[in-house]
């Protein structure tokens, strides 16, 4: 075995040893930050109803800057969140060139999401590009690779297998879910969207001749649907122009007036019930079960 054959296999193998390391440092740094956080907005003053966003940003007192469409060439996503920030200024129009951290930033402001969820939700998305948060750049489409942020059994885009253009959003699914709400005046609700996202994953498996979703994907799917609840509060009037035009309403505001804004850890409050009250997802495991014993 030649001696650089050594070299060049240890030299990885400590590299990968330390890159894990210093992700696991990172993410437990960023929990203990984010629960930190989680109990300081248990206690502290909730922000003005109609001051959610702080003056001085886009938004502030509900006065958003133009919307204007995409236009041929610009670079959209699969997320109508992000789409609408870039449709009103607020990432730059074109979908081009933005820095993770130009991301972070933005979506703080505008969103009230935590610093911690800001951060670690871009940095999930740099690792899987195979980018760095710190230093690269992404056109929005790059999120769109599929299985990568982008997953099958969307509520608001066609599989991929079915339509290669993340960046449309799909009427008839945004309709439907608009107008499977129960709760007061047919907004959304926790009970809404499992079953939406059940039925949803069902037609998906049948239709899609391609259809994956690991248990990453499933909780992204989860986690995208549950800012229509935190977030966007579950109001259908508020969610119609955001996911059917991707613009944000005149007046609107985050309903999560939390100083610190929603962290990862009052995020799992909704995320975790929604994912967990899917029922397609206990019959596929005791289906699955019952075949196991036959094939025993």
């Amino acid at each position: 075995m030649s001696s650089s054959f050594l070299t060049v296999s240890s030299t990885r193998l400590v590299t990968g040893i330390f890159s894990s390391l210093l992700s696991v440092l990172q993410n437990t740094g960023v929990f203990i930050w984010d629960l930190g956080l989680t109990l300081f907005n248990a206690f502290a003053p909730l922000r003005p109803a109609n001051r959610v966003v702080l003056d001085g940003y886009p938004g502030a007192g509900g006065v958003w800057p133009q919307y204007i469409p995409p236009r041929e060439g610009d670079s959209r996503s699969c997320c109508p969140a992000l789409n609408a920030m870039a449709n009103h200024g607020i990432l730059p129009r074109d979908g081009r060139n933005i820095s993770f951290r130009q991301m972070n930033s933005a979506i703080r402001k505008m969103y009230n999401f935590s610093p911690t969820f800001c951060f670690y939700v871009p940095d999930y998305a740099a690792r899987m590009l195979n980018k760095s948060y710190w230093t690269d750049t992404f056109d929005l489409e790059d999120l769109s690779a599929h299985n990568c942020i982008e997953h099958d059994a969307s509520l608001t885009r066609k599989d991929t297998y079915h339509s290669f253009d993340q960046s449309k959003p799909d009427v008839r699914l945004i309709r439907e879910l608009l107008a499977c709400g129960t709760g007061s005046g047919g907004n959304l609700t926790i009970a809404d969207l499992s079953r939406i996202l059940g039925k949803r994953r069902a037609e998906s498996k049948k239709t899609n001749g391609q259809y994956s979703q690991s248990v990453v994907h499933k909780l992204f799917g989860s986690s995208n649907s549950s800012t229509l609840l935190t977030i966007f509060g579950g109001r259908v009037q508020d969610l119609a122009p955001i996911l059917l035009e991707e613009r944000i309403p005149d007046g609107w505001q985050p309903r999560i007036r939390r100083p610190w804004g929603l962290t990862l850890t009052e995020f799992q409050l909704t995320v975790l019930p929604v994912e967990f009250g899917i029922k397609e997802e206990v019959e596929d495991a005791f289906r699955l079960s019952k075949e196991g014993k036959k094939n025993v």
